[in-house]
């Protein structure tokens, strides 16, 4: 069995001991992904709107990094903040998810690292 450790500058680095993602196969597991802009280290202000479109866009480069797409996600798992922002993700989601979307799990959290509003994950097949 290979194992690939996938890493991206284009993404926030790990904030602990774990990779950003792991490539096994043509399988590829994502690490959370919080709405820390890569360039400054900083989580983004606004509401769960835009660090739900920070997340997606730290999943989606974390992928390119693996030599994937949102296109190869075959499941997601969202950790919230509150179940109230339910609707509001799901409009920010539906941007990157647009055809065939992925099977998904949501969760509401009493607690996420850098008490951010929102943390996704994925699995991926290339």
């Amino acid at each position: 069995m290979n194992i690939e450790i996938i890493s991206t500058d284009k993404a926030p680095a790990a904030i602990g001991p774990y990779s950003q993602a792991v490539k096994v196969g043509n399988t590829i597991y994502t690490s959370g992904a919080i709405p820390i802009n890569p360039k400054t280290g900083e989580v983004v202000s606004g509401g769960v709107a835009e660090q739900a479109e920070q997340a997606l866009q730290n999943l989606k480069e974390v992928l390119i990094g693996a030599g994937a797409s949102l296109d190869n996600v075959v499941k997601t798992t969202v950790f919230i903040k509150d179940m109230g922002d339910f609707a509001v993700i799901n409009e920010v989601y539906k941007k990157y998810f647009t055809k065939n979307f992925p099977a998904r799990s949501c969760v509401e959290v009493a607690r996420l690292p850098k008490d951010v509003l929102i943390e996704i994950e994925c699995v991926a097949v290339v």
